[in-house]
Protein backbone atom coordinates (compact mmCIF):
# COMPACT_ATOMS: atom_id res chain seq x y z
CA UNK A 1 0.00 0.00 0.00
CA UNK A 2 1.85 3.31 -1.04
CA UNK A 3 1.71 6.26 1.25
CA UNK A 4 -0.69 8.55 -0.25
CA UNK A 5 -3.61 5.21 -0.20
CA UNK A 6 -2.78 4.68 3.36
CA UNK A 7 -3.76 8.15 4.30
CA UNK A 8 -6.53 8.99 2.73
CA UNK A 9 -8.18 5.71 3.99
CA UNK A 10 -10.39 6.18 7.22
CA UNK A 11 -8.33 6.23 10.36
CA UNK A 12 -8.28 2.52 11.55
CA UNK A 13 -7.79 2.21 15.29
CA UNK A 14 -6.80 -0.74 17.33
CA UNK A 15 -8.40 -0.47 20.95
CA UNK A 16 -7.48 -2.33 23.77
CA UNK A 17 -9.80 -2.22 26.34
CA UNK A 18 -8.35 -4.06 29.93
CA UNK A 19 -10.01 -4.41 33.42
CA UNK A 20 -13.79 -4.56 34.33
CA UNK A 21 -16.84 -4.31 32.51
CA UNK A 22 -17.39 -0.83 33.65
CA UNK A 23 -14.43 -0.24 31.84
CA UNK A 24 -15.58 -2.35 28.54
CA UNK A 25 -18.88 -0.15 28.96
CA UNK A 26 -16.29 3.45 28.36
CA UNK A 27 -14.51 1.60 25.23
CA UNK A 28 -18.06 0.59 24.01
CA UNK A 29 -18.88 4.36 24.19
CA UNK A 30 -15.73 5.53 22.65
CA UNK A 31 -16.01 3.27 19.72
CA UNK A 32 -19.23 4.48 19.01
CA UNK A 33 -18.73 8.14 19.15
CA UNK A 34 -15.10 7.33 17.02
CA UNK A 35 -17.31 5.20 14.35
CA UNK A 36 -19.30 8.13 13.73
CA UNK A 37 -16.82 10.32 13.18
CA UNK A 38 -15.79 8.89 10.25
CA UNK A 39 -13.16 6.52 12.22
CA UNK A 40 -12.86 2.65 11.94
CA UNK A 41 -12.00 -0.19 14.74
CA UNK A 42 -9.56 -3.06 13.83
CA UNK A 43 -8.97 -5.87 15.92
CA UNK A 44 -5.47 -6.75 14.07
CA UNK A 45 -2.62 -3.59 15.75
CA UNK A 46 -0.71 -4.30 13.36
CA UNK A 47 -3.47 -2.83 10.65
CA UNK A 48 -3.75 0.30 12.51
CA UNK A 49 -2.82 3.97 12.51
CA UNK A 50 -3.96 4.21 16.24
CA UNK A 51 -3.28 2.35 19.45
CA UNK A 52 -5.52 3.07 22.71
CA UNK A 53 -4.93 1.38 25.57
CA UNK A 54 -8.23 1.68 27.84
CA UNK A 55 -5.95 0.95 31.28
CA UNK A 56 -6.74 -0.89 34.68
CA UNK A 57 -5.02 0.80 37.73
CA UNK A 58 -6.99 -1.23 40.72
CA UNK A 59 -4.58 -4.16 41.76
CA UNK A 60 -1.03 -5.13 41.28
CA UNK A 61 -1.44 -7.46 38.29
CA UNK A 62 -3.65 -5.31 36.46
CA UNK A 63 -1.22 -1.91 36.26
CA UNK A 64 1.28 -4.59 35.07
CA UNK A 65 -0.22 -5.76 32.38
CA UNK A 66 -1.25 -2.09 31.37
CA UNK A 67 2.39 -0.99 30.98
CA UNK A 68 3.12 -4.46 29.18
CA UNK A 69 0.63 -3.79 26.33
CA UNK A 70 1.41 -0.10 26.34
CA UNK A 71 5.28 -0.47 26.18
CA UNK A 72 4.19 -3.07 23.33
CA UNK A 73 2.43 -0.47 21.49
CA UNK A 74 5.15 1.75 21.82
CA UNK A 75 7.42 -0.54 20.04
CA UNK A 76 4.90 -0.65 17.26
CA UNK A 77 4.95 2.93 16.96
CA UNK A 78 8.74 3.21 17.30
CA UNK A 79 9.14 0.39 14.61
CA UNK A 80 6.64 2.85 12.35
CA UNK A 81 3.92 0.24 12.49
CA UNK A 82 1.25 2.50 13.90
CA UNK A 83 1.02 6.42 13.96
CA UNK A 84 0.07 7.32 17.50
CA UNK A 85 -0.33 5.70 21.03
CA UNK A 86 -2.77 6.73 23.37
CA UNK A 87 -3.67 5.84 27.17
CA UNK A 88 -7.06 6.31 29.10
CA UNK A 89 -8.61 5.12 31.73
CA UNK A 90 -8.09 4.53 35.43
CA UNK A 91 -4.11 3.82 35.28
CA UNK A 92 -4.12 7.63 33.92
CA UNK A 93 -6.03 8.89 36.98
CA UNK A 94 -3.70 7.36 39.44
CA UNK A 95 -0.25 7.94 37.82
CA UNK A 96 -0.50 10.98 34.65
CA UNK A 97 2.28 12.92 36.03
CA UNK A 98 4.58 9.89 36.56
CA UNK A 99 3.50 8.14 32.93
CA UNK A 100 4.36 11.00 31.32
CA UNK A 101 7.90 11.41 32.88
CA UNK A 102 8.19 7.78 32.01
CA UNK A 103 6.75 6.91 28.40
CA UNK A 104 7.19 10.33 26.25
CA UNK A 105 6.50 8.47 23.27
CA UNK A 106 2.72 8.26 24.42
CA UNK A 107 0.90 10.74 22.17
CA UNK A 108 -1.94 11.69 24.83
CA UNK A 109 -2.91 11.11 28.35
CA UNK A 110 -6.98 10.95 29.36
CA UNK A 111 -8.48 9.62 32.14
CA UNK A 112 -11.99 8.29 32.88
CA UNK A 113 -14.21 11.72 32.32
CA UNK A 114 -11.93 13.12 29.41
CA UNK A 115 -13.83 11.13 26.67
CA UNK A 116 -14.51 14.54 24.60
CA UNK A 117 -10.76 15.22 24.38
CA UNK A 118 -9.65 12.00 23.46
CA UNK A 119 -11.83 12.08 20.36
CA UNK A 120 -10.51 15.62 19.78
CA UNK A 121 -7.22 13.55 19.72
CA UNK A 122 -8.14 11.20 17.43
CA UNK A 123 -9.97 13.25 14.95
CA UNK A 124 -13.48 12.79 16.01
CA UNK A 125 -15.97 15.42 18.07
CA UNK A 126 -18.01 14.47 20.91
CA UNK A 127 -21.48 14.19 19.97
CA UNK A 128 -23.95 14.19 23.08
CA UNK A 129 -26.74 12.91 21.33
CA UNK A 130 -24.70 9.66 20.74
CA UNK A 131 -24.39 9.66 24.16
CA UNK A 132 -26.75 5.87 24.52
CA UNK A 133 -24.79 4.75 21.82
CA UNK A 134 -22.46 1.64 22.07
CA UNK A 135 -20.21 -0.91 19.77
CA UNK A 136 -20.66 -3.86 22.13
CA UNK A 137 -17.40 -5.83 23.04
CA UNK A 138 -19.43 -8.60 24.62
CA UNK A 139 -21.04 -11.22 22.41
CA UNK A 140 -24.15 -9.26 20.76
CA UNK A 141 -26.73 -11.30 23.00
CA UNK A 142 -25.46 -9.92 26.12
CA UNK A 143 -24.38 -6.85 27.55
CA UNK A 144 -23.50 -4.22 30.81
CA UNK A 145 -25.98 -1.56 31.72
CA UNK A 146 -23.91 0.79 33.86
CA UNK A 147 -25.92 3.07 35.56
CA UNK A 148 -23.97 5.04 37.57
CA UNK A 149 -20.13 6.67 37.82
CA UNK A 150 -17.93 6.93 40.73
CA UNK A 151 -18.19 5.51 44.37
CA UNK A 152 -18.60 7.04 47.52
CA UNK A 153 -17.51 4.57 50.02
CA UNK A 154 -14.84 4.90 51.45
CA UNK A 155 -13.41 1.16 51.82
CA UNK A 156 -9.79 1.43 52.85
CA UNK A 157 -8.58 -1.29 50.34
CA UNK A 158 -9.67 0.51 47.39
CA UNK A 159 -8.64 3.40 44.92
CA UNK A 160 -11.63 3.31 42.84
CA UNK A 161 -13.46 6.75 44.14
CA UNK A 162 -10.01 8.38 43.82
CA UNK A 163 -10.09 6.86 39.98
CA UNK A 164 -13.50 7.50 39.59
CA UNK A 165 -14.84 9.97 41.27
CA UNK A 166 -18.13 10.19 43.95
CA UNK A 167 -21.00 8.62 42.89
CA UNK A 168 -23.19 9.52 40.14
CA UNK A 169 -26.38 7.81 39.42
CA UNK A 170 -27.90 7.94 35.33
CA UNK A 171 -31.15 9.21 35.02
CA UNK A 172 -33.80 6.36 34.79
CA UNK A 173 -35.17 8.04 31.70
CA UNK A 174 -31.42 7.59 29.86
CA UNK A 175 -31.03 4.43 31.46
CA UNK A 176 -33.66 3.32 29.32
CA UNK A 177 -33.04 4.58 26.27
CA UNK A 178 -29.81 3.15 26.39
CA UNK A 179 -31.94 -0.20 27.00
CA UNK A 180 -33.71 0.26 24.41
CA UNK A 181 -30.94 0.51 21.80
CA UNK A 182 -29.20 -2.20 23.08
CA UNK A 183 -32.31 -4.64 22.79
CA UNK A 184 -32.86 -3.50 19.16
CA UNK A 185 -29.58 -4.18 18.46
CA UNK A 186 -30.40 -8.02 19.55
CA UNK A 187 -29.34 -7.76 23.23
CA UNK A 188 -31.45 -10.07 24.84
CA UNK A 189 -29.47 -10.49 28.45
CA UNK A 190 -28.64 -7.45 30.36
CA UNK A 191 -26.41 -7.18 33.06
CA UNK A 192 -27.07 -4.10 35.69
CA UNK A 193 -23.43 -2.90 37.28
CA UNK A 194 -22.34 -0.21 39.00
CA UNK A 195 -19.32 0.16 41.88
CA UNK A 196 -22.44 -0.25 43.86
CA UNK A 197 -25.96 -0.52 42.47
CA UNK A 198 -27.05 -0.33 46.45
CA UNK A 199 -26.91 3.69 46.52
CA UNK A 200 -28.46 4.20 42.73
CA UNK A 201 -30.52 7.19 42.75
CA UNK A 202 -30.06 8.62 46.43
CA UNK A 203 -28.14 11.81 44.37
CA UNK A 204 -30.51 12.25 41.98
CA UNK A 205 -34.34 11.47 43.59
CA UNK A 206 -33.49 11.77 47.03
CA UNK A 207 -34.20 8.01 47.92
CA UNK A 208 -33.41 4.60 46.68
CA UNK A 209 -34.36 3.94 42.66
CA UNK A 210 -33.16 0.84 42.11
CA UNK A 211 -36.38 -1.08 42.63
CA UNK A 212 -38.28 1.38 40.16
CA UNK A 213 -35.11 0.67 37.39
CA UNK A 214 -35.53 -2.42 37.82
CA UNK A 215 -39.02 -3.26 37.34
CA UNK A 216 -39.17 -0.59 34.21
CA UNK A 217 -36.09 -2.77 32.90
CA UNK A 218 -38.63 -6.03 33.37
CA UNK A 219 -41.29 -4.34 31.59
CA UNK A 220 -38.93 -4.43 28.37
CA UNK A 221 -38.61 -7.64 26.71
CA UNK A 222 -35.43 -9.34 27.72
CA UNK A 223 -35.08 -12.13 28.77
CA UNK A 224 -32.99 -11.78 31.91
CA UNK A 225 -31.84 -8.93 33.84
CA UNK A 226 -29.28 -9.63 36.00
CA UNK A 227 -27.86 -7.43 38.98
CA UNK A 228 -24.03 -7.63 40.40
CA UNK A 229 -22.37 -4.86 42.57
CA UNK A 230 -24.45 -4.30 45.58
CA UNK A 231 -22.82 -2.88 48.55
CA UNK A 232 -24.56 -4.54 52.15
CA UNK A 233 -24.65 -1.18 53.45
CA UNK A 234 -28.16 0.31 52.91
CA UNK A 235 -29.16 -2.63 49.99
CA UNK A 236 -32.92 -1.66 48.90
CA UNK A 237 -34.59 -5.50 49.87
CA UNK A 238 -37.51 -4.73 47.94
CA UNK A 239 -35.44 -5.45 44.89
CA UNK A 240 -35.25 -9.36 46.37
CA UNK A 241 -39.15 -8.91 46.46
CA UNK A 242 -39.08 -8.23 42.65
CA UNK A 243 -36.84 -10.43 41.49
CA UNK A 244 -38.85 -13.37 42.88
CA UNK A 245 -42.19 -12.18 41.17
CA UNK A 246 -40.52 -11.03 37.77
CA UNK A 247 -39.60 -14.15 36.00
CA UNK A 248 -37.34 -12.13 33.72
CA UNK A 249 -35.39 -10.85 36.89
CA UNK A 250 -32.52 -13.48 37.23
CA UNK A 251 -32.20 -14.61 40.81
CA UNK A 252 -28.87 -13.80 41.30
CA UNK A 253 -27.36 -11.03 43.34
CA UNK A 254 -23.32 -10.20 43.40
CA UNK A 255 -22.79 -8.63 46.85
CA UNK A 256 -19.06 -8.17 47.76
CA UNK A 257 -18.88 -8.71 51.39
CA UNK A 258 -15.06 -8.59 51.70
CA UNK A 259 -14.81 -9.73 55.23
CA UNK A 260 -16.84 -11.00 58.37
CA UNK A 261 -14.93 -10.54 61.65
CA UNK A 262 -15.69 -6.96 63.15
CA UNK A 263 -12.34 -5.76 63.70
CA UNK A 264 -10.85 -6.05 60.05
CA UNK A 265 -14.85 -4.93 59.00
CA UNK A 266 -14.22 -1.51 60.77
CA UNK A 267 -10.66 -1.20 59.46
CA UNK A 268 -11.72 -1.72 56.27
CA UNK A 269 -14.67 0.76 56.92
CA UNK A 270 -17.14 -1.04 55.84
CA UNK A 271 -19.52 0.50 57.88
CA UNK A 272 -21.39 -2.78 58.13
CA UNK A 273 -20.82 -5.36 61.17
CA UNK A 274 -20.93 -9.62 61.16
CA UNK A 275 -24.45 -9.22 62.80
CA UNK A 276 -26.00 -6.86 59.83
CA UNK A 277 -24.02 -9.64 57.19
CA UNK A 278 -25.62 -12.49 59.03
CA UNK A 279 -29.03 -10.84 58.81
CA UNK A 280 -28.64 -9.20 55.64
CA UNK A 281 -27.95 -12.78 53.91
CA UNK A 282 -30.70 -14.22 55.84
CA UNK A 283 -33.35 -11.85 54.74
CA UNK A 284 -32.47 -12.06 51.27
CA UNK A 285 -32.50 -15.69 51.04
CA UNK A 286 -36.09 -15.47 52.91
CA UNK A 287 -37.56 -13.24 51.06
CA UNK A 288 -36.25 -15.50 47.74
CA UNK A 289 -35.55 -18.82 48.41
CA UNK A 290 -34.41 -19.38 44.77
CA UNK A 291 -31.40 -16.68 44.43
CA UNK A 292 -28.23 -17.57 44.35
CA UNK A 293 -25.97 -14.96 46.10
CA UNK A 294 -22.08 -14.46 44.63
CA UNK A 295 -19.18 -12.68 46.75
CA UNK A 296 -16.21 -11.44 47.23
CA UNK A 297 -13.48 -12.16 49.88
CA UNK A 298 -10.71 -10.16 50.50
CA UNK A 299 -7.63 -12.06 52.99
CA UNK A 300 -4.30 -11.25 53.96
CA UNK A 301 -5.36 -7.68 54.97
CA UNK A 302 -2.99 -5.86 57.47
CA UNK A 303 -3.22 -6.92 61.07
CA UNK A 304 -5.69 -10.46 59.94
CA UNK A 305 -4.81 -12.64 62.46
CA UNK A 306 -4.96 -16.96 61.79
CA UNK A 307 -7.64 -16.50 64.03
CA UNK A 308 -9.44 -14.06 62.42
CA UNK A 309 -9.15 -15.83 59.25
CA UNK A 310 -10.62 -18.74 60.26
CA UNK A 311 -13.32 -17.15 61.65
CA UNK A 312 -13.82 -16.29 57.83
CA UNK A 313 -13.75 -19.81 56.50
CA UNK A 314 -16.36 -21.07 59.25
CA UNK A 315 -18.27 -17.76 58.16
CA UNK A 316 -17.97 -18.91 54.44
CA UNK A 317 -18.47 -22.99 55.74
CA UNK A 318 -22.04 -21.81 57.65
CA UNK A 319 -23.10 -19.62 54.89
CA UNK A 320 -22.49 -21.71 51.26
CA UNK A 321 -22.38 -19.09 48.94
CA UNK A 322 -23.41 -20.42 45.67
CA UNK A 323 -20.12 -18.38 44.17
CA UNK A 324 -17.24 -17.05 45.64
CA UNK A 325 -14.15 -15.43 44.60
CA UNK A 326 -11.35 -14.46 46.73
CA UNK A 327 -8.16 -12.05 46.38
CA UNK A 328 -5.19 -11.59 48.39
CA UNK A 329 -4.75 -8.25 49.79
CA UNK A 330 -2.22 -5.92 47.96
CA UNK A 331 -0.92 -2.80 49.52
CA UNK A 332 -2.03 0.12 46.81
CA UNK A 333 -0.58 3.03 47.39
CA UNK A 334 -3.16 4.84 46.55
CA UNK A 335 -5.85 3.33 48.67
CA UNK A 336 -5.99 4.51 52.88
CA UNK A 337 -4.90 1.41 53.98
CA UNK A 338 -1.62 1.67 52.71
CA UNK A 339 -0.87 3.70 56.30
CA UNK A 340 -0.89 0.15 57.54
CA UNK A 341 1.85 -1.85 58.23
CA UNK A 342 1.40 -5.24 55.64
CA UNK A 343 2.30 -7.51 58.11
CA UNK A 344 0.48 -10.73 56.48
CA UNK A 345 3.54 -12.15 53.78
CA UNK A 346 2.88 -12.60 50.43
CA UNK A 347 3.40 -16.80 50.64
CA UNK A 348 0.56 -16.55 53.62
CA UNK A 349 -1.32 -14.85 51.53
CA UNK A 350 -1.53 -16.63 48.54
CA UNK A 351 -2.27 -19.91 50.87
CA UNK A 352 -5.06 -18.43 52.82
CA UNK A 353 -6.53 -17.39 49.02
CA UNK A 354 -5.94 -21.47 48.09
CA UNK A 355 -7.43 -22.45 51.97
CA UNK A 356 -10.56 -20.64 51.31
CA UNK A 357 -11.10 -21.10 47.39
CA UNK A 358 -10.64 -25.06 48.47
CA UNK A 359 -13.10 -24.33 50.88
CA UNK A 360 -15.43 -23.06 47.90
CA UNK A 361 -15.07 -25.72 45.55
CA UNK A 362 -16.38 -28.58 47.96
CA UNK A 363 -19.40 -25.93 48.39
CA UNK A 364 -20.05 -25.60 44.59
CA UNK A 365 -19.55 -29.26 44.13
CA UNK A 366 -22.25 -30.36 46.77
CA UNK A 367 -24.43 -27.24 45.26
CA UNK A 368 -23.76 -28.41 41.53
CA UNK A 369 -24.98 -32.21 42.86
CA UNK A 370 -28.03 -31.17 43.35
CA UNK A 371 -28.98 -29.60 39.90
CA UNK A 372 -28.57 -33.40 38.65
CA UNK A 373 -31.36 -34.64 37.37
CA UNK A 374 -33.00 -30.85 36.58
CA UNK A 375 -33.93 -29.00 33.57
CA UNK A 376 -32.55 -25.59 33.74
CA UNK A 377 -33.51 -22.60 31.21
CA UNK A 378 -29.65 -22.07 29.55
CA UNK A 379 -28.63 -19.29 27.46
CA UNK A 380 -26.20 -20.25 24.27
CA UNK A 381 -22.75 -18.66 24.42
CA UNK A 382 -20.57 -20.49 21.95
CA UNK A 383 -20.97 -23.77 19.94
CA UNK A 384 -17.79 -25.50 18.49
CA UNK A 385 -18.73 -28.39 16.76
CA UNK A 386 -21.54 -30.85 18.59
CA UNK A 387 -20.73 -28.62 21.81
CA UNK A 388 -22.07 -25.84 23.09
CA UNK A 389 -21.36 -23.54 26.31
CA UNK A 390 -23.93 -21.69 28.24
CA UNK A 391 -25.10 -20.72 31.27
CA UNK A 392 -27.83 -20.36 33.80
CA UNK A 393 -29.62 -17.12 35.28
CA UNK A 394 -27.49 -18.50 37.94
CA UNK A 395 -24.52 -17.76 36.17
CA UNK A 396 -22.99 -14.19 35.36
CA UNK A 397 -20.87 -14.10 32.25
CA UNK A 398 -16.98 -14.70 32.50
CA UNK A 399 -17.15 -15.39 36.44
CA UNK A 400 -19.54 -18.08 36.88
CA UNK A 401 -20.32 -22.39 36.02
CA UNK A 402 -20.23 -22.80 32.37
CA UNK A 403 -23.15 -25.59 31.22
CA UNK A 404 -21.34 -27.86 28.54
CA UNK A 405 -24.12 -29.10 26.27
CA UNK A 406 -23.73 -32.20 24.07
CA UNK A 407 -25.81 -31.13 21.40
CA UNK A 408 -26.52 -34.95 19.07
CA UNK A 409 -29.25 -33.36 16.19
CA UNK A 410 -30.21 -30.35 18.33
CA UNK A 411 -28.88 -26.94 15.81
CA UNK A 412 -28.49 -23.68 18.27
CA UNK A 413 -26.81 -20.22 17.69
CA UNK A 414 -24.84 -18.28 20.58
CA UNK A 415 -28.14 -16.08 21.91
CA UNK A 416 -30.30 -19.03 21.65
CA UNK A 417 -32.28 -19.59 25.13
CA UNK A 418 -32.86 -23.64 25.44
CA UNK A 419 -34.05 -26.19 28.40
CA UNK A 420 -31.12 -28.67 29.34
CA UNK A 421 -31.38 -31.44 31.55
CA UNK A 422 -28.47 -31.69 33.48
CA UNK A 423 -26.31 -35.10 33.90
CA UNK A 424 -23.58 -34.60 35.37
CA UNK A 425 -21.60 -31.81 37.39
CA UNK A 426 -18.02 -30.66 38.39
CA UNK A 427 -17.50 -27.69 41.01
CA UNK A 428 -17.19 -25.53 38.24
CA UNK A 429 -19.51 -26.92 35.14
CA UNK A 430 -22.75 -28.25 34.81
CA UNK A 431 -22.95 -30.98 31.89
CA UNK A 432 -25.73 -32.16 29.66
CA UNK A 433 -28.63 -32.26 27.08
CA UNK A 434 -30.88 -30.32 25.16
CA UNK A 435 -34.95 -31.10 25.83
CA UNK A 436 -38.28 -29.61 24.49
CA UNK A 437 -39.25 -26.34 26.57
Amino acid sequence: MTKHNRQIRPTAVFLLSLGCSKNTVDSERLMAQAVAGGLTFTDQADQADIIIINTCGFILDAKEESINETLAAIGKKEEGIVREVYMMGCLVELYRKELKEEMPEIDGFFGTRQLPELLAAIGARYRHELYDNRCLLTPPHHAWLKISEGCNRHCSFCSIPKIRGPYVSQPIEQLLSEAALLHGAGVRELNVIAQDISLYGYDLYGKSMLNELVLRLSDMDFQWIRLLYAYPLNFPLEVIDTMRRRDNICNYLDMPLQHINERILRSMKRGVGRQETVELISGIRDRNPEIRLRTTMLVGYPGETRQEFEELLEFVSQTRFDRLGCFPYRHEEHAPSFELEDTVGDEEKEARVGELMELQEGIAAANNRKLEGKRLKTVIDTVEGNTAFGRTEFDAPEVDNDVIITLGEHQVSPGDFCYVQINDTTPHELHGLIVSG
